[in-house]
């Protein structure tokens, strides 16, 4: 999981300002005037080859009764109590204020790492940091956001806190559990589990973080993700939900393999589709897990009906594995387990370079790309240089020559000679000039 910075602090201290520095754009709206940022804006940075999400907030007025401002002090609490370090924002140029007092006690009280910026420190004097001390945060931090100095030393600071990731290179196979609110996915963690590891109700979003558990089964070490329900973004209004499908996110992102959960009552929907394709656009192996199969009423054909329907909603994934299960009452649930194992060994095959080449070279002899504007693409080498997802480079004449149907076709023939159900594959090309 990316570790997460919230920058809070009082209003117009400069906080978007940094966001916008750090992110590389200009996403959140700054203006010279409090109250601008009103909600929780993120995005995917790096520091020194350390990605980390970061989170704008809106101004602190904790003593406030105006409703905007609690709402959005309640923003901001909540944007503390995800992160893994907190940058706090003060104002060089009015020294500090009674509000900073206030937000420094909330932050002490989390008992998360802090690193205290004093913004707006144009014309850098050590005497204007001194009494930022009195703020009880340890060494203050002068920065000028707007003119990009010092952004670079809270940086170093924020990212030496970042927890060292203790399960990451365990060994362990990390699947993480993901589909709607309700469609069963801790009943499916417990079950795998043998034991009540999530809370279980029928309200949708009971889950609100993403929760890690090892486990061994068969002599394999497993760490299954059980996370928030995804809904759809117009239907994501509750803060405390917001950061769960946040968390959500991550989890793929960090995962080896993905279950997809899906209610085999409702079938699949428009979001669930959603949530496949990002997992597909993550390059993740992955399975489709049709839950509640015992409430379904079935006939011989039933399977056969749901296959039909995954293959028409899945055609830009069409590599997919699926199971039918009851979680309730563990109907082929450990199945779901080891198709996730055999997906995730398919993503981790290499194909030896010699059979690679002689293969793709055999189907271009069959169907010869077509030509274009009197040029035709011609294959002179092939490799694979990675796994996980499998990806294979092919060194061509002219790489604007290779069409997408083309590609496509150089992917069912991989597919057909090897097994790489489960898991995306990638093609890239990179152009040879030719001799003359």
């Amino acid at each position: 999981m990316n570790p997460v910075i919230a920058i809070v602090g009082r209003p117009n201290v400069g906080k978007s300002t940094f966001f916008n520095k750090v992110a590389g754009r200009k996403i959140a709206i700054t203006e010279d005037r409090p109250g601008v940022t009103r909600d929780r804006i993120t995005a995917d940075c790096e520091w020194r080859g350390k990605p980390f999400t970061l989170i704008d907030t809106g101004g602190i007025e904790l003593k406030s009764e105006d409703v905007m401002w609690k709402q959005i002090a309640l923003q901001a609490q909540l944007a503390v109590e995800t992160a893994d370090v907190i940058l706090f924002f003060t104002d060089a140029r009015e020294g500090v204020n009674p509000s900073d007092y206030d937000v420094a006690d909330l932050l002490r009280r989390s008992k998360k790492p802090v690193v205290l910026v004093v913004n707006k420190l144009d014309d850098y004097s050590p005497d204007k940091l001194f009494e930022f001390y009195a703020l009880g945060l340890g060494e203050p931090y002068g920065v000028s956001a707007e003119h990009s100095r010092g952004i670079g030393d809270v940086l170093d600071q924020a990212v030496a806190f970042f927890p060292k990731g203790e399960t990451e290179e365990d060994g362990s196979l990390k699947i993480a559990v993901v589909g709607k609110p309700n469609a069963g996915k801790s009943s499916l963690v417990n079950r795998l589990l043998g034991e009540d590891r999530s809370i279980v109700t029928e309200i949708a979003g009971t889950t609100r973080d993403a929760i890690d558990t090892r486990f061994v089964r068969g002599g394999k070490a497993y760490t299954i993700i059980d996370t928030a329900g995804i809904r759809r973004k117009r239907s994501v209004t509750d803060d405390v939900e917001y950061y769960s499908v946040l968390r959500a996110f991550d989890a793929i992102r960090r995962a080896d393999v993905v279950l997809l959960v899906v209610d085999a009552t409702q079938g699949i929907t428009e979001q669930d589709v959603k949530i496949a394709g990002m997992v597909h656009e993550e390059g993740k192996p992955s399975v489709i897990v049709m839950n509640k199969w015992d409430l379904v009423e079935k006939d011989t054909h039933t399977i056969e009906k749901f296959e039909s329907g995954l293959r028409e909603d899945l055609k830009f994934m069409d590599y997919f594995k699926s199971v039918y299960i009851s979680a309730k009452t563990g109907q082929r649930a450990d199945k779901a387990l080891a198709l996730a194992a055999e997906a995730y060994a398919h993503a981790s095959f290499r194909v030896p370079t010699g059979e690679l080449n002689d293969l793709l070279i055999d189907a271009v002899r069959v169907s010869e790309p077509p030509s274009y504007l009197g040029k035709r693409l011609k294959l002179y080498y092939a490799a694979q240089v990675s796994v996980c997802p499998p990806l294979f480079a092919l060194q061509v004449n002219d790489e604007t020559l290779l069409h997408f149907s083309y590609a496509r076709y150089l992917e069912n023939v991989i597919r057909g000679a090897y097994d790489f159900s489960g898991t995306p594959i990638r093609i890239r090309v990179r152009s040879k000039k030719e001799k003359e």
